[in-house]
Parts: structure tokens; sequence; C-alpha cells
């Protein structure tokens, strides 16, 4: 039996320590904070004449649900009382000229709903989705659940099927994909906005992000009623079963090395834990920063684009909203400007930034006749002064002026809800650092921004011998179902006990 140290209890983490306790290892979590899933966060607001709101404060739906149906499979069966639920509409999109369309699962339905926005719409999405189906199954398999190594899985893949990699077209951008199929700007704007699935631009997003759209119309998008935040719980709870041992408080300070390779780790209060493996479910740039002495990685680390952040509004509201569905995505006139604004040198907040708003309707989130909406618009990440790409959110007054203006844009897009709000709770990109160690909180940890950055993430195996990497901020990258098939990889490469 090994012994297996995880760093961290996101939702990777747990993943993990669930695949590798029912692989037979003595895993041991060890979590600095007194709650789990990382990002997959949960805000809970106690309103006097009220009643209790709930808000997560991450993921806001679940895609590839097989992903998590084979978690579970593989380690013990679907655990009781969750439930995955479909939603429809996946999402509502609204433009800033008025128009706006339901995006649905089904295709014939979702086309015959583009065609009302613009004759031919339908015609064009449904090419988009034959040639994104194509990126899908070129990618899935090498790229999303298999280990890469570098550039040499790019070359080797290129000479096994030069086709897969034809259909990838790493030498070309989302951005330039929708414009290859998609006539109406509003389709490529709505094409545009899956490249901040990953934190990127969609101007230097690799076009095989269109795995991601292809994702979503063909397999649906999910929810777990009573908040996703439950699945977090759900995956804890089969780690535990399997008999990981979880501890709250346990922050990591280093990861040991003994004759080259990882032999443990210290803990804050100087407790140290011996291990065989040690998996890092934490920010790579953290890991390769101050966890282990990995200078190449580091540097390699240092050359890439930090993801985009976010900047989220919580609001408990009373009443309720006609025509506001699960998911409202509220577009600008220009979104180019949000990603110059977001990417720039320096960054600033945007003045006019994409709104998305999530209010499910489910009793267990809000009390009867309210809403709890989490708004989320796409930010800078968080860094003390002026630089490329980051913006200081502790400066004083920036964060309560910027809220208020986003509460107005709400209002300009046809939300208004500033005199229906009883709570709410502002969180910055700093808050997301400090939050869940993410740096500068980059959500992603590192963007897609590059014609192979998608795919060259720091990988699951470390350089360093019996340390592995989980989670957003590795391979195949952030997202649900993506931290998930990370964990995946790991516990296939570390093999049975």
């Amino acid at each position: 039996m090994s012994r297996v140290v995880v760093i961290g209890a996101g939702v990777g983490g747990l993943a993990a320590a669930a695949r590798l306790a029912a692989l037979g290892h003595a895993v041991t979590v060890c979590e600095a904070g007194d709650d789990v899933g990382g990002k997959l966060g949960l805000v809970t607001a106690d309103v006097p004449g009220l009643g209790q709101f709930r808000f997560d404060t991450g993921p806001s739906l679940v895609t590839l649900p097989g992903v998590f149906r084979e978690l579970f499979a593989d380690t013990g069966g679907w655990p009781d009382g969750l439930e995955l639920t479909p939603l429809e509409p996946t999402a509502r999109y609204r433009f800033a000229d008025g128009s706006g369309f339901d995006a649905t699962r089904d295709l014939d339905d979702m086309c015959a709903r583009l065609d009302a926005l613009r004759p031919g719409n339908g015609d064009d999405w449904r090419s988009f989705t034959t040639r994104a189906a194509r990126v899908w199954e070129a990618s899935r398999e090498p790229f999303l659940e298999s280990a890469l190594h570098g550039p040499s899985t790019l070359a080797s893949l290129a000479l096994r099927h030069p086709s897969d990699i034809a259909a990838i077209a790493p030498g070309r951008s989302l951005r330039a994909l929708g414009r290859r199929h998609l006539r109406d700007p509003r389709l490529r704007m709505f094409l545009d906005r899956y490249a901040t699935y990953t934190g990127s631009d969609p101007r230097r997003a690799p076009a095989a992000l269109a795995a991601v759209p292809y994702a979503e119309q063909a397999f649906g998008g999910w929810y777990v009623p009573g908040g996703l935040h439950r699945l977090g719980l759900a995956v804890r709870d089969r780690a535990v079963e399997r008999g990981a041992l979880l501890r709250h408080g346990a922050k990591v300070v280093r990861i040991e090395t003994e004759g080259g390779r990882a032999s443990g780790v210290q803990l804050e209060d100087g407790e140290h834990l011996p291990a065989d493996v040690v998996v890092a479910n934490t920010d790579a740039a953290t890991v390769y920063g101050s966890l282990v002495e990995a200078p190449a990685a580091a540097r390699r680390l240092a050359r890439t684009t930090p993801s985009l952040s976010g900047f989220v509004l919580l609001l408990g509201v009373e009443g309720r909203t006609p025509g506001l569905a699960h998911h409202n995505v509220l577009f600008p006139a220009d979104y180019d400007a949000e990603f110059d604004a977001v990417f720039g040198d320096p960054a600033r907040p945007v003045d006019d930034p994409t709104l998305y708003v999530s209010a499910p309707d489910d009793a267990a989130v809000r009390p009867d006749g309210c809403e709890a909406w989490f708004v989320l618009v796409n930010a800078p990440r968080h860094a003390p002064g002026s630089r490329r790409g980051a913006v200081d959110w502790d400066a004083p007054g920036l964060a309560p002026a910027y809220a208020d203006r986003l509460l107005d844009l709400l209002a300009e897009r046809g939300l208004a809800v500033r005199d229906r709000v009883r709570w709410s709770q502002v969180l910055t990109p700093a808050d997301l650092e400090r939050r869940t160690g993410a740096a500068g909180g980059a959500i992603y940890g590192t963007s897609s921004n590059g014609a192979t950055a998608a795919f060259l993430r720091p990988a699951n195996r470390s350089p360093v011998p019996g340390l592995f990497l989980v989670g957003g901020s590795s391979h195949p990258g952030g997202g649900l179902p993506l931290v998930t098939l990370s964990a995946q990889i790991v516990a296939g490469l570390v093999g049975p006990a």
C-alpha cells in the first residue's frame, strides 16, 4: 500500500483521492480551509423576514455529465440523493440591439431559434457544429483523457493521425473559425464567449476550443438541485467512504524531496507527513513557485499568459423577475473592448462588460418569492500596482464603485434590480485568490491564448518524480469535467497499490 498525500480539497483533488483510495492507496487529503470544493464554493445569507439565500460561487452548470457518472461508477456507484437535472434552455442570450435567443441542446430546435434571429443562421450553426464535432473527436482521447508530454504529444499525433491535427487546426484562432462558418456578428459573439470558459481571448485562443460549444450542444448543461456545491460534497463523501482521510486546517508549505523524488509534505505548523506519492491540487504557479524546486517548470509558467479572473456580485433579491432564465448572458456592443481591458497593459476593469446572471429557480437556494442572483463579469486578475493583465482590486473604493456600476448596467440592459436587493456581497479577484489560492484569482491558471497553449498546460506528471498535478491550472484545464478528468489521468499514472 502506497502512502499518498493530496494537497487541496478542490474537486480535482477529491476525485483523485477517491480514485486512488479505491485503488488501494492510503490517502490523506490536506486542506488549508474549513470547506471543500475549491472554486466550487458556497455562500449562505440569512436575511431577517425573508429566509436563507444560498449561492454557488463557482461553476453554475455541469457539462459532460458522463465524466461524473464514470467517476462514481469506478469508485462504488452513483451516490444516493445526488441528482443531475437537464437545463432547458441552457442559457438565454441577449445582445446590445435588444435581440436574442435561447440556447438549447436539441440541434434542430437551436437552429430554428437562430433562423428566427436571422434567416440562414441555422444552416451556419449546423455547419459549425459539424466542424466542431471533428475537433471534439480528434481532441477528446489524446488531449482530454490522456496525459500530455509537451510538444512531443502534438508531434506524435501529427505523425500518426495527420487528419486529426488538420481538424484541430492548431494555427487558427477560435475567432477565425467563427468567421469562416458564421455570418451573423451576433453568432460570432456567441461563439467568442466560449473562449472565456478557459479564461482566454477569442482572438488568440485556438480553434480547438470549438470542442467546448460542441460538448455543450451535444451533451447539454446540467444542474444539481440544491446547488452545485453538493457535487463537491458527494465527491468528498466518496473519497472518505473509500478510506481517504480528510484533514482541515492542514496548510502545506513545502513538498519535501529525497533522492530527487517527492517524499512527503511539511505543514504550516511544522508537522511532516511522509508520502510515496504527492498529488497537488493547487495552482501550478504556487507548486513550482514556492512548494517545490522545479526551476525549468517555473520558467515555462512565467512565459505564459495567466487566465482572466472574475468580479462577482451575490444578490439576495426580493420578488420574482419575469423572463429570467437559470442562466442569462447580456452582451455589450463592443466585445473586443472587454478583452482589451482584461488583457491590457496595464489592465483595467471593463467599463461595459458582458453580464452573466445565474438565478436558479430552485426553492432550496432561495426563500419563497425571492431569487438568489450570481452576477459575474470578466475581470483582470489581481496584483498590486499596474501591470499587464492585472489590477489592484484591493485599491480603496474600487470594488464598491465597480459593483455600483454593474447594478447600473443591469438596469440599462433590462434587469433593474437595485431596489429589490435585500442582501449583497462582492467577491473580487483578490478575494478569489485569498479563498482558493489561485494566483491573482486567475480562474483557470494559464489562459489558452496562443496557437498551442491549450495543449501545453502544466503536465499532470511533474518533473519531480512522485509528484503529480490535478485541477484547473494543469492539464487538461479548468471547469468541473476537466478537473475530474485530470484526476482520472493521475490515477492512471499512479496505478493500483
